[in-house]
C-alpha cells in the first residue's frame, strides 16, 4: 500500500502516469513548435530597421498559416501546462515549499500562455498585415497599440509566472529535491530557450527565423525529452 507525506502526495511515485505526461508534453511541444515554424518561416525586409524589420516577414504569411499557428498554439500550450504536472509529481514528495511554488506557476502558464498570449500575438501579426495593405504609414503605429492594450498585460502575467515556475523547477532539482540527480535542472525551460538564441547569429534565413520563432517551444521539447531519457536513472535512484 502506497504511503502518504504531509501534502496528501503519493510518496511512491507513480512512475508510468509520470512518464505519459512527459510524452504527452513532448508531443505537445512539437505540435506548438510546427505551429511557431509556420509564422516565423519568412526573411526580413534588410532595407527595414527597428520594429519594422522583424515585423516585415508577416506580410507574406497567408490566413492559412496565421490560423493554423494560432490554433496549434491554442491548443499545444494549455496541454504542455498540464503536462508540467508530472515534475510536479516529482517534486511534491520532497517539498511542500517548491512543489506549491511549481504548481502556480503551471496555473499561470495554463491562465495566460495560449488565450493570453500566442492568440492576441497573432491576432496581432493578422492586423499589421492587413493594415499594412490599407494604410502603412498608420500599420505599425496601430500594430504597437494593439500589443499594449491586449498581448502586454498577458505576457507580464505570464513572465512572472513563468519566473516561478523556473525558480521551483531549478531550485528543486538542485537541492535534490527530486528523485533526479541534481544536476538534471539544466532540463529546464530557460536552458533549452537558450539555445534558440544563439540561432540569432547565424543570420536572416527563412529556417533559422523559423527555429528562433519556437523558442519557448523548443524550451519545452528540451525538457520533457531530457526528463524522459534520465527518468530510469531516477527510478534506480529510489529503488
Amino acid at each position: 500500500m502506497s504511503t502518504y507525506n504531509d501534502i496528501g502526495i503519493a510518496a511512491e511515485l507513480d512512475w508510468p502516469r509520470i512518464r505519459k505526461l512527459f510524452v504527452i508534453g513532448l508531443c505537445a511541444g512539437i505540435m506548438v513548435l510546427i505551429g511557431d515554424m509556420l509564422l516565423g518561416w519568412g526573411v526580413m525586409d534588410e532595407t527595414l530597421t527597428g520594429t519594422e524589420y522583424y515585423l516585415s516577414s508577416y506580410l507574406t504569411l497567408s490566413d492559412a498559416r496565421i490560423f493554423a499557428s494560432a490554433m496549434l498554439g491554442f491548443i499545444g500550450i494549455p496541454l504542455e501546462g498540464l503536462c508540467y504536472f508530472g515534475i510536479y509529481r516529482l517534486i511534491a514528495p520532497y517539498s511542500r515549499k517548491y512543489a506549491h511554488m511549481y504548481r502556480s506557476g503551471i496555473l499561470g502558464y495554463l491562465a495566460f500562455g495560449g488565450c493570453g498570449v500566442h492568440v492576441p500575438c497573432l491576432a496581432a501579426v493578422f492586423v499589421y498585415k492587413y493594415m499594412h495593405e490599407l494604410a502603412p504609414e498608420r500599420a505599425l503605429d496601430l500594430c504597437i497599440r494593439w500589443g499594449m492594450y491586449f498581448l502586454l498585460p498577458g505576457m507580464i502575467a505570464l513572465l512572472i509566472f513563468f519566473i516561478v515556475h523556473s525558480i521551483a523547477q531549478i531550485s528543486a532539482f538542485a537541492k535534490g529535491l527530486t528523485p533526479y540527480p541534481r544536476w538534471c535542472w539544466v532540463f529546464s525551460m530557460p536552458v533549452g530557450m537558450g539555445f534558440t538564441f544563439l540561432l540569432n547569429f547565424a543570420g536572416n534565413k527563412a529556417l533559422f527565423n523559423a527555429v528562433t520563432a519556437g523558442w519557448i517551444s523548443i524550451g519545452n521539447i528540451w525538457m520533457f525529452a531530457g526528463l524522459l531519457a534520465m527518468m530510469k536513472k531516477a527510478q534506480e535512484s529510489v529503488g
